[in-house]
């Protein structure tokens, strides 16, 4: 990846693991114990999994060192023994030469007294304190292992589990810690003599590699149908009858690193349009596979930002700005972007083909294998149950997954990458905080939730989790919290959770909080905590926060979603606020946009005309009864939400009046404005209206009334819907250079932080970035974590927390 590596968020791809096991491997080195010394080594970070103790014992060995190395639950632990210069060169290096996918938080250092002895040995891990050590994220095959994929001569040729110290499953297949393969869900394949010798190897790449298997010792593929019986002959290739099946237009269900993927052939309209059908997806966007970046050119604009992206060790989803053309409007019809990624496993390269293979689709369908709204599916028998509407076959194989981890989707911006779902390559890695807290778990929001455990100054961020309003989802939620606190260690002291009171989230923390307290936090206040967090700010000065999102709840019981607070990890001001509208109806607002433009319309005193598209597009019954339900104010919120203007601009520029997936409304928008003409998209520019707030409340109120009658004009004078769309993204982007200089002004303040799920369109968060760094502002936007729901738990736990001073 192209961000700049941390200690404990490496964007290069985490280390494939390397661990060593019950038998000690020795080197016959002896130590003059006259002149020896003997020094303990702890190192701490991302350590087990990554090839640390093999690299250990070639350097010891390197330098006529003897001693041991070890697993522990707290890190790598190793004791040398030799000439004093030599024993010190090893301290120097074990960090500066540490294997590429290892991340060396600490190295502590105690002297001992000699003992004497002979010999450097990988010795038994053992666990004899809470686990403290980092476990890797789960890593695409490397160049070395996808070779022999390739070679007809290796014994390892179209092995669809070939894997070594640099590469493939780590936190996914983790069961507990030390890092050993008893550990882990490769505990059930016995080693070959083959694997066995490469095991106990020091020259050997695969030297203490927990998931080395061949075709002889480890799991095994089939392709089975509904009822778990196989597809063809028995003794028949399963990767061979799976690609003829998505050749013929079928769905295949394929077993991942982290769960099921649902797979068709993309260049196919109908076998996508069967898939579409099948899972309810309406027009959501699918992610695609393909081979390499080349076939990627044709279909979106790739650069070397996003390449490096592609072809890194996470490889996750890139989005990248579409081509046109039929198969973008099959896979993502409206959006701008295309998601994409390459394979990251040898089953996803036997799958796409490999060179002298018969012709297969040379592009996938890959979405997660789930009824839509559920969490991936990872076991067996319940893929087979919970899938069987929606697949044809499944490619299925007995190495069972122990955590669910979807894919993580990435995006650039302004040449950056900025994460959208933090998932696989990333998890369960730990985000740095630039502030201590408390033993604690922040528990997120109920869209894209993720929630966050706490100690001390890390973060550990679960995996994408999904939406709480299914109950398949909430089970989910407490497995991954368990699982995540047996390999951290960190046993939650109080909860942190929204302030909606109807959240599931925050009820699933009342409800076992045990006698630990609950804290809770506003939901933008926690967007804007969770910025700062990740650009290191430690809270002594308040940032200018940019929260723009579709909901959130508000202190007057309101839904806020449009906020410029003042705020640090202690507390907020409310400075600007997009005006109340009413929200008529709550989630029947958000599916059908054009109830919002009529909101909208209703409140800046507009009219409800014959011709405007969301008058048009709503029923004569429907808008009959919606007039009487805002003139009575019934089951009207009042809403200061962002992502319900943009809704409510979409609808009235005739962009999209029903939403079939969250944000679905701006993502169109948003795709309108990117075929404005270049040098049209601000001029004019709309505006809003600002007048003084009421206390208590806001300082500001950002009116959109005058904005909506310049759109009602546009739109009446027949102006392209490209260019309303444009004028719109520049009157939001000016709103916030406005009220941030009002801000600085008024208040002394000069860095702003951009957050919220609005803010994932690239468009919008640009102009806006460019806007306020032309005014002399320091603008921090999310890289790390997402600045939508997902990254939300982060900013929780920063401000609830916290110990008390």
């Amino acid at each position: 990846m192209t961000e700049t590596p941390t200690a404990v968020e490496p964007t290069a791809p985490l280390a494939p693991a390397t661990t060593a096991v019950s038998t000690a491997v020795t080197t016959a080195v002896t130590t003059a114990s006259a002149a020896a010394v003997r020094r303990r080594v702890t190192v701490r970070g991302v350590v087990q999994g990554v090839g640390f103790r093999p690299f250990v014992y070639g350097l010891a060995t390197r330098l006529g060192l003897a001693g041991h190395v070890t697993n522990t639950g707290e890190g790598v632990i190793v004791e040398v023994e030799g000439a004093p210069d030599a024993v010190a060169r090893f301290c120097e290096l074990i960090a500066a030469d540490a294997p590429p996918l290892a991340a060396v938080e600490s190295v502590d250092q105690c002297e001992l007294a000699a003992v004497g002895g002979s010999g450097f040995a990988i010795v038994a891990s053992h666990r004899d304190g809470p686990a403290r050590t980092l476990v890797s994220p789960d890593i695409a095959t490397c160049a070395d292992c996808l070779a022999e994929l390739a070679d007809p001569d290796d014994r390892r040729f179209r092995h669809p589990f070939v894997t070594c110290t640099n590469c493939g499953p780590r936190f996914t297949i983790v069961t507990g810690l030390p890092y050993d393969r008893d550990h882990t869900t490769m505990g059930r394949f016995p080693m070959c003599a083959a694997c066995a010798a490469e095991y106990t190897d020091p020259a050997d790449r695969r030297f203490h590699a927990q998931p080395v298997a061949c075709h002889d010792c480890g799991p095994r593929l089939r392709l089975v149908d509904a009822t778990g019986q196989a597809v063809g002959a028995a003794d028949g290739d399963p990767i061979a009858g799976a690609r003829a099946l998505l050749a013929a237009g079928a769905v295949v269900s394929v077993k991942g690193l982290g769960g099921y993927h649902l797979a068709c052939d993309a260049a196919d309209p109908a076998a996508v349009a069967l898939l579409r059908r099948r899972k309810d997806r309406g027009a959501k966007p699918f992610a695609l596979m393909a081979r390499d970046p080349a076939a990627i050119e044709a279909y979106a604009h790739l650069g070397p930002e996003e390449a490096a992206l592609l072809t890194g060790p996470v490889r996750p989803i890139v989005l990248l700005r579409r081509r046109p053309g039929a198969l973008a409007e099959q896979v993502a019809p409206g959006g701008p972007d295309l998601g994409f990624m390459l394979p990251y496993t040898p089953l996803h390269h036997l799958l796409l083909g490999l060179p002298g293979d018969p012709p297969g689709p040379e592009l996938l369908v890959m979405t997660s294998g789930n009824v839509s709204g559920e969490p991936i599916v990872t076991d067996d028998a319940e893929a087979l149950d919970r899938l069987a509407h929606l697949a044809d076959a499944w490619l299925t194989h007995d190495r069972p997954i122990h955590v669910p981890c979807d894919d993580s989707v990435v995006r650039v911006c302004d040449g950056e990458p900025s994460v959208v779902r933090r998932s696989r390559g990333y998890a369960p890695l730990p985000v740095p905080l630039p502030v201590p807290v408390g033993a604690a778990l922040a528990v997120g929001g109920d869209l894209k939730n993720a929630f966050c455990l706490g100690e001390g100054r890390r973060g550990w961020l679960s995996a994408h989790i999904g939406d709480m309003d299914d109950l398949a989802t909430q089970r989910a939620f407490e497995a991954a919290e368990r699982q995540l606190e047996s390999i951290t260690a960190v046993r939650p002291e109080r909860l942190v959770a929204d302030r909606h009171p109807r959240y599931r989230s925050s009820r699933w923390a009342l409800d076992h909080r045990e006698g630990r307290p609950v804290e809770r936090v506003q939901h933008h206040h926690a967007h804007i905590a969770s910025a700062m967090a990740e650009h290191g700010l430690d809270g002594t000065g308040r940032v200018i926060g940019v929260a723009f999102d579709g909901t959130g709840y508000g202190d007057d019981g309101a839904v806020w979603g449009g906020e410029i607070l003042l705020a640090d990890y202690d507390g907020y001001h409310r400075f600007c606020q997009l005006g109340y509208v009413p929200l008529p109806g709550g989630d029947a607002a958000v599916l059908r946009p054009y109830r919002m433009a009529l909101a909208h319309l209703r409140a800046a005193g507009i009219g409800w005309d014959d011709g405007l598209p969301p008058v048009d597009a709503c029923p004569p019954d429907e808008r009959r009864l919606l007039a009487q339900q805002l003139d009575r104010d019934l089951n009207c919120v009042p809403t200061s939400s962002m992502g319900r203007l943009f809704d409510a601009v979409s609808s009235l520029a005739g962009v999209c009046h029903l939403a079939g997936y969250e944000a679905q409304a701006a993502v169109e928008l948003e795709a309108a404005a990117l075929r404005a003409a270049s040098g049209t998209d601000g001029d004019p520019c709309y505006g809003f209206g600002f007048r003084p707030g009421a206390s208590p409340g806001a300082e500001l109120i950002a009116d959109p009334g005058p904005l909506l009658a310049a759109v009602v004009a546009d739109v009446r004078a027949g102006i392209q819907v490209p260019l309303i769309a444009a004028r719109f993204h520049a009157a939001v982007a000016e709103l916030v250079r406005h009220a941030c200089l009002l801000a600085r002004e008024r208040h002394g303040l000069e860095t702003v932080a951009l957050t919220g799920g609005v803010f994932g369109n690239t468009l919008l968060s640009s102009a806006t970035a460019t806007a306020l760094r032309a005014e002399g502002f320091t603008v921090l936007r999310h890289r790390l974590v997402p600045p939508n729901d997902g990254g939300l738990a982060l900013g929780q736990l920063v401000a609830g927390a916290r110990p008390v001073s």
